[in-house]
């Protein structure tokens, strides 16, 4: 019993539950039948909500076998289990449970008696790295929004196998499939806005890792201290990643790691660099990557690098992103995250062009991906280049909306070592000189508060 709770209660998974509840369960247990009590203990290893599928696979066993789960499930689900209006439901529409607290707890306590815990755990991490495996697919196949909604539907559980201390007999042990489910929702932590959670996650499973690190482990944890705002610290594990890589002869990891040290580079400045490593990207990236950035990824980083310093190069770049796209639409639908960054650099041409309204439709198709998609830095981004614009056709509350919005965004999101992009920086620089009254100019500074108030959702409508 911890502090301040009173002895009428116990705090189980951080929710307090009460001892007539707990009783309630016990009693609830003691009338089932002996293979829903069975059930009833395996169910309690789910973090989260789960279908059929998911109890089939975590709970079959010699003595509770697959062919007969489903009816034993039926049974078990009114006295045990809450119905879950899942808002990421499953395509075959089946219904969704979840254990309450007090459930869990019974089936806690049964299963660890019983002696089976650590056997149904691994059966659990063996399903998470599997379902971590399926949104990796999804999203390289153009499923990019089922892909994100099925991590996030199965995060609760995805997240209990990613922390290696979980695990039986010591973290090291499952330390590789940690990392593993944590790779392979790369997706999730770099283009759907989830930077710390996926950059904390790594490191605890790398930290506990007993044997050398695997290269994509290493390429990711890269890859999150960049998205991070700190490429100084991206820099030696870029350098460690290609050394596993190269050990591992994993030849994929070496066409992510060319793209990555292309975005390092653009994240610097270094434009010329960041081109180069593209263009290695391009060469090393065979036509249908089964994980990562793909190929339009590659392109769009090249067009992203040559937009300020060759805007003819950087339209070649986009229309052999659009050559490679019409190639693979047979095999795949779009690449959302490289669509969204497309935009930022339709949005620069047609600025550099003197086009300032179809600049900031760009820029506003952009800021819309990004937000849909969930990330900050792209959206942050995209925003200040839209502020631009905006001010440059004097339009200036409008401009002062969105720099008030993407403060906040960034002042929310990212920790105070963050540091935006040199492109981005570069935008915010060109952006502010009409509006360097901004903190003097009282209506301004109201427009600024105002934006910061709304947000980017709120403005990217109208904006």
């Amino acid at each position: 019993m911890w502090a301040g709770e009173s002895p009428e209660t116990e705090v189980l998974w951080g929710e307090p539950v009460g001892l007539d509840q707990l009783a309630a369960a016990e009693r609830g247990y003691a009338s089932c039948d002996p293979a829903e009590q069975l059930l009833w203990e395996r169910l309690s290893v789910f973090e989260g909500a789960f279908g059929r599928d998911a109890v089939r696979e975590v709970c079959a066993s010699g003595t509770l076998p697959a062919g007969e789960i489903q009816a034993v499930l039926d049974r078990l689900a009114p006295l045990a289990l809450l119905p879950v209006d899942d808002l990421f439901d499953g395509e075959d529409g089946l219904p969704r449970y979840w254990m309450p607290h007090p459930m869990r707890a019974v089936g806690a306590r049964r299963l660890t008696a019983r002696g089976d815990r650590w056997a149904v755990v691994l059966h659990h991490r063996r399903w998470c790295v599997k379902l971590a495996r399926r949104a990796a697919e999804w999203w390289q196949r153009g499923r990019q929004l089922d892909a994100r909604d099925l991590a996030l539907r199965e995060l609760p559980d995805l997240a209990a196998a990613m922390d290696p201390t979980t695990a039986p007999l010591s973290p090291s042990a499952e330390a590789d499939t940690s990392v593993e489910i944590a790779v392979s929702l790369w997706f999730l932590w770099v283009a759907c806005g989830r930077t710390a959670e996926g950059r904390t996650r790594l490191r605890h499973a790398l930290s506990l890792h007993s044997g050398p690190a695997p290269a994509r482990g290493l390429w990711l944890a890269a890859f999150l201290e960049l998205e991070s705002g700190r490429p100084e610290d991206a820099d030696p594990l870029l350098a460690q990643a290609w050394a596993a890589a190269v050990r591992d002869g994993d030849e994929r990891c070496l066409a992510l790691l060319a793209h990555l040290r292309g975005a390092t580079a653009l994240h610097q400045g270094r434009t010329r660099a960041a081109a180069a490593e593209f263009r290695d990207a391009l060469a090393l990236t065979e036509e249908h990557p089964e994980f990562g950035p793909t190929r339009r990824a590659c392109w769009v980083g090249l067009a992203l690098a040559l937009c300020r310093t060759d805007p003819e190069a950087a339209q070649e770049a986009l229309d052999q992103s659009d050559l490679d796209r019409e190639s693979r639409r047979a095999w795949a639908g779009r690449d959302l995250f490289a669509d969204a960054w497309a935009f930022q650099v339709q949005a620069e041409l047609a600025a550099w062009e003197g086009e300032q309204e179809r600049g900031a439709e760009y820029a506003r198709r952009a800021l819309r991906e990004h937000l849909r998609l969930g990330s900050a830095v792209g959206a942050a981004c995209a925003a200040e280049l839209l502020a631009q614009l905006r001010a440059m056709s004097g339009r200036r509350t409008a401009a002062a909306h969105l720099l008030g919005a993407v403060d906040l965004l960034r002042a929310s999101v990212f920790d105070s070592a963050y540091r935006p992009a040199e492109h981005c920086a570069a935008t915010r620089r060109r952006g502010e000189p009409s509006l360097r009254s901004l903190l003097d100019d009282p209506e301004l500074r109201s427009a600024y508060e105002e934006g910061a108030r709304r947000g980017l959702f709120g403005l990217a409508g109208e904006a």
